[in-house]
This record gives structure tokens, C-alpha cells and sequence, in this order.
């Protein structure tokens, strides 16, 4: 009988047996599952980029070209890959813009890896290459870049624009990109010029008109009607406004238990108790001159009943009902009005004050505006429309991410060229920069900043030109000293992109090249899957 014997070196007793081809595959693997998240999303960069339609397990349909939403959507099952999908999370995260670039990028990076890998070279070498790359291409792209003042509206309105003109809502660019940088530096605070809390912008959407009709609201609108069933006002002149966050209807027992009633006396005294009870809190909150009641959503019981709307409608008081929890915080600012939590809190400084408070009909529904603020906190609330809901949905996704991109201005006040402009660039000097490297590294750095010319390659080939004849003509342009030649896909040649108004932030750029660069070393240094069940 034949026994296998297996390859182990008997020479030393620290010398065994290593499967290394096992480690290849996984790596292998790895890869190419990741760079096949990168090319599902490659044909949806640029302005010529196409869309996906996305069709949820519950039969939502939502039509897209941002790769942050698409590979959200995705089920992605592979670990490698899941990673990509993190990839693009943290650049939305960061810059807000930029999420499909960053994919791409890291595809090509991969595919690039996976040469480098057949030709022997090990990951560790590859993986510290990566490293010095992203570091040169930063400082590559912080000398290009060109600085931008926060009062130089013309420059935030042409990077918004940019962000825009590669969305399903691009028509709409002069509408939306102007509004985006009216809403974030109405919340930039003085006190620190570097930051701007998009929480601090509201995008509430209404179902109907166009998205021409999208406005940027100063002061506060509500996706709600107001609760006039008992005849009470839909519109308050200097309003006095509340935020309560207790219930104006009768107490109920913190246990579960039933009140016998015997007989018709008792069952007049709980009414009697009851309505006394609910108009000596209406009384309270009348004396202190309020005549706007934004009440908080209760969990326990009804925050107002039938009775309570009756008398408070008798009281002129205008009431919203149901304002969601996390909503609370936004209104306090807005108003610059404290939340009041019992009634026995209720005083006038805890009060908010506003010009007009009124329903307003929109589409085929109804949305309540509080306009002229007293001393309005740093918020905005932009009313975004349109003609059925995906392209609400779109439209909001697409306004975001134009928010993002002034906000990656306010805090990193850099301006650079896009249209491909800076990754042509970084491939051409990352190559010069091989050329003074030795060994490997140099080898790996040549590769990768072939690497890069993805990006330029892919706007073409998604515009319909010929992507080798237009690319080649970029390297030559930027060869001659022209740093700002990028692609042009509406004429479909290559211009200075900066004439054309084609800018995007500097944080966009840098950004997706640290964030890519970090994602490809991690997915290069796993060798092995293991599976705890």
C-alpha cells in the first residue's frame, strides 16, 4: 500500500510546510470580486454617466447614478467586496461627492495589484508603494489646486453646479446649485468659519408641480396639515409659538386597569372631572399670550383629543399635531424657543415668536409655513418638489450631495479642476516620480499611476468618444505644461476645464485617492477567509 508523503523539510525543526497557492486564490478572489462592484458602477461616472433603476425586495423602484445609493442598495454577500461598499459610505461620509470615483479608482488600483502580484512581487511591497503613492498624489493635488473665498458666491455656485450636472436632476443645476450654497452659509456660524452642520439644512418634499418650484424657505415648513377638525385657525398673525412635549388630553393610570362605573352620576363626574382638567391646562397656556401649539408625538396615549381641539379652538390657538421626536431639536433652534415638558414649565421665555404662521395647499396636499422668525437660530429648510416620487427621492439625493460639496469648500477652502484634469495629471507625475524610485517600488508606483488614467478613460468611453485617441491627447496636453486640460464631453474634445466652469473641491479629490489607496491595502494584506459559524 502506497502512503502520500508530504513535502515537509526534515532538516530543521522550525522548517514546515506552507500552502501558499491557497493564499493566491483567496487574494485572487478577493479581488475579483471588488473590481466587480467597481465595473457595476464604472458606466454611471460623469455627466454622461447612465442611470440604475434599483428594485427593492418590498417593490420600492428608485432610479440613480449616485454610487453611494446604488451600492447601498446592493446585496453584496462577498467580504472583499463589502468593503467597496464601506469605500463608498466613508466618501460620502467625508466629501459628500466623489462616491463613484472612489470605486472606480480602487477597481483599477486592484486590477493593477493583481499584475503586480503574477509577476511575484509580494503585497507587503505593494501595499507600502500604495502608501507613499497616496501621500505624493495629496501634495500633487494641494499644488494644483487653486484657493477659494467663501464671499466669491460665483465659485460655490460652479462646484455645486458641477456636482449637480452629473445627476438624473442635471437640467435643473441653476435652479438647485445657487440654493445649495444659499442654504449652507445661512448655517455656517460665525464662531467657526470652518464648519458647517448639514443637520442644521431641513429637506422636507412635497409630491407635486416640477423641480423648478423647489424654494429655500427662511423660517420653518411642516409636511403636516393643521389640526383644524374642530373649526380652530389656519393662520396666525404675530405668533406666539409653543413646543410642548406633554399630552393636553385626561391622565391615564401608569398601569393597566379598568374603572368600574355603577351608575350615570359617577360616569358625569369623570366627564366633568376631565373637561375641568383639560381647560385648566388650556387656560395656563392662554395666559401666557400663546396662540401657536406644536405638539410632540406621544407613545402613551393621544397628545390631544377631540375635546382638547374643541377648546383650544375656542381659545384661537393654531395646534400641529404630532411633530416627530427628532424633529424637536431642529424646531427649538429654528425658533430659538426652549421644548416645555409639563405645564406647570409653561412661561412667555420659553416661547418662540414669528410674524405668520399659516396652512399653505401644495399639490394635492397641505404644508403649514412659520415665516419671519424673531431672532431665528442658524437653520435653513429647503421644499423640494416634483412630479412623482423618484424624482423627489433623486432630486433630494442630488441636493445633498451639492450641500456636501460647499460644505467640503467651507471647511477646505480649495477649488480644483475636474473633467479628469487632476488624475491624468497625478498619473503623469507619479510616473516621473517612479523614474527617481528604485527596485520594486518604483515598478509598483509606474503601475499605479497607470492606474489613475481610469477616471479620464471611463468619461470618455461614457460620453461615446473614442476613450484611447481622447486620453492619449490629454497626456500630451498635460505633457505641455497644460495642468487644467480635461475632458469636455458636451463639445467632445478637450478644453481648460476651468474656463468651463468644471470644479469640484480639493477634499473631493484627495479624499477618494487616500480613502481607495486604504481600501486596496487592507483587501491586499488578507490572505485567508475564515468562516465562524
Amino acid at each position: 500500500m502506497a502512503t502520500a508523503v508530504l513535502p515537509r523539510s526534515t532538516t530543521s525543526k522550525t522548517e514546515s510546510y506552507v500552502d501558499n497557492k491557497r493564499k493566491d486564490d483567496i487574494r485572487r478572489a478577493n479581488i475579483a470580486a471588488a473590481s466587480a462592484i467597481a465595473d457595476a458602477v464604472r458606466t454611471s461616472l460623469g455627466p454622461k454617466g447612465m442611470d440604475k433603476m434599483i428594485s427593492t425586495a418590498s417593490g420600492e423602484v428608485i432610479i440613480t447614478n449616485d454610487g453611494a445609493t446604488i451600492l447601498n442598495k446592493m446585496e453584496v454577500l462577498q467580504p472583499a467586496a463589502k468593503m467597496l461598499v464601506d469605500l463608498s459610505k466613508s466618501q460620502d461620509v467625508v466629501a459628500g461627492d466623489g462616491t463613484t470615483t472612489v470605486v472606480v479608482i480602487a477597481g483599477s488600483l486592484l486590477k493593477h495589484c493583481l499584475s503586480l502580484l503574477n509577476l511575484g512581487i509580494h503585497p507587503t511591497l505593494i501595499s507600502d508603494s500604495l502608501h507613499k503613492l497616496s501621500q505624493k498624489a495629496v501634495d500633487i493635488l494641494t499644488a494644483m489646486a487653486v484657493p477659494v473665498s467663501l464671499s466669491d458666491r460665483d465659485a460655490l455656485t460652479k462646484s455645486a453646479s458641477t456636482s449637480l450636472n452629473s445627476k438624473v436632476v442635471s437640467q435643473y443645476s441653476s435652479l438647485l446649485a445657487p440654493l445649495a450654497v444659499d442654504a449652507v452659509l445661512s448655517v455656517v456660524d460665525p464662531g467657526k468659519p470652518e464648519m458647517a452642520d448639514l443637520r442644521d439644512v431641513k429637506i422636507v418634499k412635497k409630491l407635486g408641480g416640477t423641480v423648478d418650484d423647489t424654494e429655500l424657505v427662511k423660517g420653518l415648513v411642516f409636511d403636516k396639515k393643521v389640526s383644524h377638525s374642530a373649526g380652530g385657525p389656519t393662520r396666525v398673525d404675530n405668533a406666539k409659538i409653543a413646543v410642548i412635549q406633554f399630552q393636553i388630553s385626561p391622565p391615564k393610570t401608569d398601569i393597566e386597569q379598568s374603572i368600574i362605573v355603577s351608575d350615570y352620576t359617577q360616569m358625569d363626574r369623570i366627564l366633568k372631572e376631565e373637561r375641568n382638567y383639560i381647560l385648566g391646562m388650556i387656560k395656563k397656556i392662554k395666559a401666557t399670550g400663546c396662540n401657536v401649539l406644536l405638539i410632540q408625538k406621544s407613545i402613551l396615549r393621544d397628545a390631544v383629543t377631540d375635546l382638547s381641539l374643541h377648546y383650544l379652538a375656542k381659545a384661537k390657538i393654531l395646534v400641529i399635531k404630532d411633530v416627530e421626536r427628532d424633529e424637536i431639536e431642529f424646531i427649538t433652534k429654528t425658533l430659538n424657543c426652549l421644548p416645555i415638558a409639563n405645564i406647570e414649565h409653561f412661561r412667555v421665555e420659553k416661547l418662540g415668536f414669528a410674524d405668520c404662521v399659516e396652512e399653505v395647499s401644495v399639490g394635492d396636499g397641505k404644508i403649514v409655513k412659520i415665516m419671519g422668525i424673531k431672532d431665528m437660530g442658524r437653520t435653513a429648510t429647503v421644499l423640494v418638489r416634483g412630479s412623482n416620487q423618484l424624482v423627489i427621492d433623486e432630486a433630494e439625493r442630488s441636493l445633498h450631495d451639492a450641500l456636501c460639496v460647499i460644505r467640503c469648500l467651507v471647511s477646505k477652502r480649495y477649488l480644483i479642476a475636474g473633467g479628469g484634469a487632476p488624475e491624468i495629471e497625478l498619473s503623469r507625475q507619479l510616473g516621473a516620480w517612479a523614474k527617481v524610485l528604485q527596485g520594486m517600488e518604483s515598478y509598483c508606483v509606474k503601475s499605479f499611476a497607470e492606474a489613475l488614467e481610469v477616471i479620464p478613460y471611463t468619461l470618455s468611453e461614457n460620453a461615446g468618444l473614442n476613450p484611447i485617441t481622447i486620453v492619449t491627447e490629454l497626456r500630451n496636453r498635460h505633457a505641455q505644461g497644460e495642468i487644467n486640460a480635461g475632458i469636455n464631453v458636451r463639445k467632445g474634445q478637450i478644453t481648460n476645464i476651468l474656463e468651463e466652469n468644471v470644479v469640484q473641491p480639493l477634499l473631493v479629490s484627495t479624499s477618494a485617492i487616500t480613502l481607495a489607496t486604504e481600501c486596496v491595502r487592507v483587501i491586499l494584506k488578507i490572505d485567508d477567509i475564515i468562516t465562524v459559524r
